[in-house]
């Protein structure tokens, strides 16, 4: 199987790139899906970030919020370590799984938004970065996900800059227009990547 890394920062529009990339063929392991799997009511990982944060971060039904939760740790490092020495192990243990199951010769997309926050390049035949300005991220994160400005100020600061990001790319797929805009990238994506899974 040929393996693409593909990451980029919140609002960059990764999710729409992952999607896009399903459709033509790619099999793509979600990793923030699996982070949310983990921590499901009745998991162990929901039982342990509860025995780190306290039963606050719980939802009337048992569920995590994850609201509440993101607050706490995207503003304080020291508490987003210790949220991530939980949950990713799990999420590696998950996607080792889902890797057995994969295709021979198919193209696997890691959908990984910490790819470069966590040196995961070396990991991938290629890394492709959705790429799009921070000032457009942020209108993204206030109008379509309805996150006070400074919750999306703090979220784009905790993850790595722009230039850490693209040092790590082999493809940059520019994501600053409209939807119309990034399909029309898509093709040109697509046929770069198959090309390279065949070479």
């Amino acid at each position: 199987m040929f393996k693409v890394g593909l990451t980029g920062g919140i609002g960059s529009g990764k999710s729409e790139v992952s999607k896009r990339l399903a459709a033509r063929g790619a099999m793509v392991i979600d990793a923030d899906k699996i982070a949310r799997e983990v921590v499901e009511p009745g998991t162990s990982g929901l039982a342990r970030v509860v025995g780190v944060f306290g039963s606050g971060i719980l939802r009337e039904d048992g569920s995590l919020d994850r609201e509440k939760l993101g607050s706490i740790v995207f503003a304080d490092s020291e508490k987003l370590a210790s949220l991530n020495a939980i949950v990713h192990p799990l999420v590696g243990a998950r996607i080792a799984e889902l890797q057995e199951k994969a295709p021979t010769g198919g193209i696997v997309v890691y959908d990984v938004p910490l790819l470069a926050e966590n040196g995961l390049a070396g990991m991938y035949e290629i890394v492709v970065v959705v790429d799009a300005p921070d000032e457009v991220r942020l209108t993204r994160l206030l109008d379509l996900r309805g996150m006070t400005e400074q919750d999306a100020r703090a979220r784009i600061a905790a993850q790595a800059t722009r230039e850490e990001r693209l040092k790590i790319a082999d493809i940059v797929v520019r994501n600053d227009g409209t939807l119309e805009e990034l399909e029309a990238r898509m093709d040109d994506l697509w046929s770069d990547l198959t090309t390279r899974a065949t070479a």
